[in-house]
């Protein structure tokens, strides 16, 4: 079963097993603005939670993306390389950032689900 959890920095997490899959939220892009730039982390970087994984820039901003929890990086995604403007148009699907292995599923305790998030973006 896949769970959705959220940081109060506006990063989303899909947890499937001990695997999360990390992106930015639809807020986040709408804050931005045009996505122009994204760099990604390289696979095998261990990154501790908090700690600046990614970078995405528009037009108006740069902005780090950071590790909601610790892990080790297993996949990123290039097309949002290659394509940066997916961010925009599908930020909490095919423009996930990195991918994880969970390295402390109690960090996972602080983190918001949807509900609360929404709350916290209202």
């Amino acid at each position: 079963m896949t769970t959705t959890l959220y940081t109060s920095d506006h990063e989303w997490l899909s947890i499937d097993g001990d695997v999360a899959t990390i992106g930015i939220t639809d807020y986040a892009q709408a804050q931005l603005g045009d996505v122009v730039f994204v760099e990604l982390p390289k696979v095998g970087r261990t990154l501790a939670k908090a700690e600046a994984a990614a970078v995405v820039e528009s037009v108006k901003a740069a902005s780090d993306v950071y590790a909601p929890i610790s892990g080790e990086v297993i996949e990123v995604n290039q097309a949002i390389v290659d394509e940066p403007a997916l961010v925009n148009t599908d930020a909490a699907g095919k423009a996930w950032f990195f991918k994880m292995k969970i390295t402390d599923k109690s960090e996972l305790g602080g983190l918001m689900d949807e509900a609360a998030y929404k709350a916290h973006t209202a």
